[in-house]
């Protein structure tokens, strides 16, 4: 199996300081919606791991991020894709959780769902957490340049991360591979 695996915002969609906290306020990226599809046309399969703390702080609830990701998986499937799992961490940076990025819980999770091997995985996100993340289960750290992805950069990243200027030009360099 041809596993991918994607934080959410900054990397499929827009993210904000403020938290996503409504379908109107989801707005893909430029490409990012093709690019997941192109992706699972080409046979990959592309899951989803999300910190989602504004719901621990009240910002939307369970059925707003439902609805998000339903908008997620019909713009992928109108572009002739699918979209594999979503799974989400809704608790607050305090609350000691396991899923929380940068710990790998959701990663895990998915891994199980599809029973994959994570080391021939790679993980795209925009934050150092997400890298952390990727590096905690020796998957491959992809980092992109769109949402905190140029903060990111300013860091000392883990060694063999990849950077990309955004999901179209990771799913063009795994479809080409």
């Amino acid at each position: 199996m041809k596993l991918l695996i994607l934080d959410r915002d900054g990397v499929i969609n827009y993210d904000s300081d403020a938290y996503i906290k409504s379908v109107e306020e989801w707005i893909p990226l430029p490409g990012a919606i093709e690019a997941i599809a192109q992706l699972s046309k080409a046979g990959w399969t592309v899951a989803v791991a999300t910190n989602q703390s504004g719901i621990a702080r009240g910002y939307y609830d369970l059925a707003t991020l439902d609805t998000m990701h339903a908008r997620l998986r019909t713009l992928v499937a109108e572009q002739g894709g699918e979209l594999g799992l979503i799974v989400y961490c809704p608790h607050g940076p305090d609350e000691g959780c396991a899923c929380r990025k940068p710990k790998p819980g959701m990663l895990h999770t998915i891994a199980a769902h599809y029973g994959a091997d994570l080391t021939k995985c790679w993980f795209v996100g925009d934050s150092f957490g997400d890298l952390q993340a990727a590096q905690a289960v020796d998957s491959q750290p992809v980092l992109v340049k769109t949402g905190k992805g140029l903060q990111t950069l300013a860091k000392v990243l883990p060694v063999n991360t990849l950077i990309f200027d955004d999901l179209a030009a990771v799913a063009a360099e795994l479809i080409h591979k």
